[in-house]
């Protein structure tokens, strides 16, 4: 089958007014849910439905109580679903194939998007197969990586052969960077298009800065304050964070971190790290503010299809220290807006943040460039550039 992941999206082969779509959009997640797939898918939704566009969101119940969404530009279908082991928060969607052939051939769509390769998901694909609806899906979550962080690393080859299997059935593929595009079609995967995430912009920004906040974490005019975002699991690599914490501590800076988020790890680390700040988990208000009041941010996870966090963190104004993988290798440029740390080279981690906390004058001129690096990535431009994606794939079908 041909890979297609460079063919460019030609604008000018749709229709010239760009009718309004009916979309079915299949999610495992969503908000409330806090995660980087619930966060941005729904940024997404909301900006084709800002393009006149009808969406039909089709996601688990999350709760007893939880009531469907019906407006004038979007529906809610809520399926049944069942709590995702070791992520007791999160539902994972059940087997729903009769109910989507039901429900499609009720009010049939224009296309079906997957965000999420679960039993829901898979649902649609084959609902979408046998009513022949054109299918696009993305790629979101290294499901793969994940395995050997959870002591079922011999799941790998089979994952990923269910991926691609799950993929490869639609007409497109969307990839939010270049280098997960070649990973996934050296894997045998097909028909790619990368489609970047998107950042809220007035809502992450250096204005937020909140000098009473900083002064809550006992920082001074003189502190630096290391931020780390996320969740506190095993396959994030937080063991770096802790590590290069520890270094600037033992080299006599005056250092205060800060560990946005929650999971399995976060007790242990409270006990362990009494003097860290753990605020758990924060609204993307509170998020905002505490992003811009830090001065580094630190994201050593090596598993990320993207990392939304490292758009958050620069369009907030503060440089970012990652390795080189993911949304850092496309948006952070080193001595620029942050820096890069080779893969290969996890102790240069640490290493590098010592280099960067001994170098006052570095840090202010990189963190003066960290914005208008990313100031463009609008959710607005993203939704378009997917609304091409799905008239491709109606266009092809």
């Amino acid at each position: 089958m041909e890979n297609q992941s460079d063919m460019p999206i030609v604008l000018e082969d749709y229709p010239a007014t760009r009718p309004s779509l009916r979309i079915a959009v299949v999610t495992e997640t969503w908000p409330p849910e806090v995660n980087g797939v619930a966060v941005t898918l729904a940024k997404l939704v909301q900006g084709l439905s800002h393009r006149n566009h009808d969406v039909q969101l089709i996601r688990p119940r999350q709760a007893k109580t939880d009531l469907p969404i019906r407006d004038s530009s979007l529906e809610e279908v809520l399926m049944r679903g069942m709590p995702i082991p070791r992520y007791p928060e999160l539902k994972l969607g059940l087997p729903s194939k009769k109910t989507l052939i039901k429900t499609w051939t009720l009010r049939r769509p224009d296309v079906v998007h997957i965000a999420t390769e679960g039993p829901l998901g898979w649902s649609a694909l084959q609902a979408a197969k046998v009513l022949k609806l054109p299918v696009t899906s993305d790629f979101r979550t290294n499901f793969q990586s994940y395995s050997k962080h959870y002591g079922v690393g011999w799941l790998r080859k089979p994952i990923v052969a269910y991926l691609r299997k799950f993929h490869n059935a639609t007409a497109c593929t969307m990839v939010p960077t270049k280098e997960l595009m070649r990973t996934l079609s050296e894997n045998g995967f097909n028909r790619l298009k990368v489609v970047s995430r998107g950042v809220d912009t007035q809502l992450f920004n250096m204005r937020k800065r909140d000098v009473n906040l900083r002064n809550s974490w006992g920082a001074t005019d003189e502190t630096k304050v290391l931020i780390s975002v996320g969740r506190m699991a095993p396959e994030k690599n937080l063991d770096q964070v802790l590590k290069t914490y520890e270094a600037l501590s033992f080299m006599g800076n005056q250092i205060k971190l800060v560990m946005v988020g929650d999971g399995p790890l976060r007790e242990q680390f409270q006990q362990k790290y009494p003097q860290i700040i753990f605020p758990g988990m924060l609204t993307q208000s509170e998020l905002s503010t505490y992003y811009a009041s830090a001065d580094l941010f630190v994201f050593p996870s090596q598993t990320e299809t993207f990392g939304n966090v490292t758009l958050e963190a620069l369009a907030s104004g503060i440089p970012v220290l990652a390795f080189d993988c993911a949304a850092a290798r496309d948006w952070v440029q080193t001595d620029i807006n942050g820096w890069l740390v080779a893969e290969s080279n996890p102790d240069g981690f640490a290493t590098q943040a010592v280099s960067i906390m001994t170098n006052s004058d570095l840090l202010a001129r990189v963190t003066e460039n960290t914005r208008n690096q990313v100031v463009h990535l609008d959710w607005d431009q993203i939704a378009e550039q997917v609304e091409g994606v799905l008239w491709d794939a109606i266009r092809i079908r």
